[in-house]
């Protein structure tokens, strides 16, 4: 099932002194699920809508760019705390008492905050190739300097996880030398389409990694987290390592790790029919419906 072309709600959302763009799919009665996307900077709704679009059969899945990402405003600060804050506010925008949250990656981060921080108002969490530390870092330059499937430039090498861009063509260029490790299948062509279809805002990527990154760790917070919860990843993930979704998975009680055999750092995408399989179960076990 693809998501459906028209939404029922598509607009600019003024949320805590930003324009954020907003979409929402589904039956407005219908349970939410709230998807945040990742790579601050670089990232947009556009992942989460195909990811997340084939659950608004049964559910309300709203996904957005978040402050200073795809097309909405550039308005700092560019923190988890505020990134939290504006998740919450859309939450309040569209009436809901109680969400699930998803994301992946760093929206996997921003998702564990936000469980954290609001522990009332999330009723099942899903996390993809995402992390609860920033202790996967040396490893995934270690897999950059040693693929085989590119020769990737020193001076990318030396940026992964640092958020030092001097300019959008700089971050541009980056962007373009790592996609290659991203999906288990390499395709030349996604990578092309991917880069072609990115907007770029250096500034937000180097509040995220330069700034943010280095001072996170949500370890002694996770085992608060009560509310139903899906670990996911790929088992060829050369960003976030399925060791870092296992650290998450033994944190957080009863936590489910599901590992995709034949995918890297996106399941939801590579392996999408038993990543949409995997969630409606873990839902319907949730009581999500």
């Amino acid at each position: 099932m693809t998501v459906d072309s028209t939404p029922s709600f598509a607009g600019r959302l003024k949320i805590n002194g930003a324009e954020l763009v907003v979409e929402a799919f589904g039956p407005e009665d219908a349970p939410a699920i709230i998807v945040h996307h990742g790579a601050p900077g670089l990232g947009s709704r556009s992942e989460p809508k195909r990811s997340f679009g084939p659950f608004a059969d049964r559910y309300r899945v709203i996904v957005f760019d978040a402050r200073g990402s795809g097309e909405s405003s550039d308005d700092e600060p560019f923190t988890h705390a505020q990134w939290v804050a504006d998740v919450d506010a859309i939450r309040e925008h569209f009436g809901y008492e109680t969400i699930v949250m998803a994301g992946g990656s760093y929206g996997g981060f921003i998702s564990l905050e936000y469980a954290v921080a609001h522990p009332d108002r999330v009723a099942a969490l899903i996390l993809r190739d995402t992390a609860a530390d920033n202790g996967h870092n040396e490893l995934a330059v270690e897999k950059a300097k040693n693929t085989d499937r590119t020769t990737i430039p020193q001076w990318a090498i030396d940026r992964i996880g640092t958020g030092h861009f001097e300019s959008n063509e700089q971050l541009r260029e980056y962007w373009k030398a790592i996609l290659p490790l991203y999906d288990h299948q390499h395709d030349p062509a996604k990578d092309a389409a991917k880069l072609a279809a990115t907007r770029f805002h250096y500034r937000t990527h180097n509040a995220a990694f330069g700034q943010n990154m280095p001072r996170y760790d949500l370890k002694p917070q996770l085992p608060s987290i009560t509310c139903p919860t899906l670990v996911t990843v790929g088992r060829h993930d050369w960003r976030t390592p399925v060791a870092a979704s296992q650290v998450i998975a033994d944190l957080i009680p009863n936590a489910r790790l599901v590992v995709f055999e034949h995918s890297g750092h996106s399941p939801q995408l590579e392996e999408p029919e038993l990543f949409q399989r995997t969630v409606r179960d873990f839902l319907d076990s949730a009581g999500i419906r």
